[in-house]
């Protein structure tokens, strides 16, 4: 909780999907992301269960395959609260959008970052112990932080070194959920 990974939206996407399934309702995908945008913005991402850009609240998806890398994560011994991130008056809101050729180029501002790490400082340790390896972001409001390898090794190398000050995680992204394989 307070990781900014999702897991409770994919917990809620997981179960429309599968009681859609099991009742026999036959609610289409656009259907089920509907009803998951009211339990909360990732919701839908997580019922269309592929790397997505997504705009608006994040209702707006469009299928991307972005490289499957091996990644990092850090969660620092810190809950970080959204709705407090949000409600900083100092949080900036006038960010030009990012459209997907911006992110592909390396674009990967995130306005929470400055509020996160003045408000946590274990975030901000971990964003720097973590870019000593590799070019360190926040989950979204965080707490977590996460880098991005090219390879197993390295990838092995940095949560090794890491593993000794900090709660790491090490795991390889994936484009399809388990659950849409599942469910084909």
């Amino acid at each position: 909780m307070g990781g900014g990974l999702g897991g409770g939206s994919s917990d809620a996407a997981t179960t429309l999907v599968v009681l859609n399934r099991l009742w026999e309702l036959n609610l289409s995908e656009q259907k089920l992301m509907e009803l998951g945008l009211q339990l909360g913005a990732d919701v839908p991402v997580f019922v269309f269960g592929h790397a997505a850009w997504a705009e608006g609240v994040g209702e707006k998806l469009q299928k991307i395959e972005p490289a499957e890398k091996w990644l990092v994560i850090i969660k620092p011994d810190c809950h970080v609260d959204t709705k407090e991130i949000f409600s900083v008056k100092g949080l900036t809101r006038d960010s030009k959008p990012i459209i997907i050729a911006d992110f592909i180029a390396g674009q990967h501002q995130n306005d929470c970052l400055d509020v996160v790490c003045k408000m946590y400082q274990p975030v901000e340790n971990a964003l720097a112990d973590l870019a000593v390896f590799s070019e360190a972001r926040l989950t979204g409001t965080g707490a977590c932080v996460f880098a991005q390898f090219d390879s197993k090794e390295l990838a092995e190398q940095a949560y090794k070194e890491l593993s000794v000050r900090w709660r790491v995680y090490l795991t390889k992204g994936v484009n399809e959920s388990m659950l849409k394989e599942q469910l084909v």
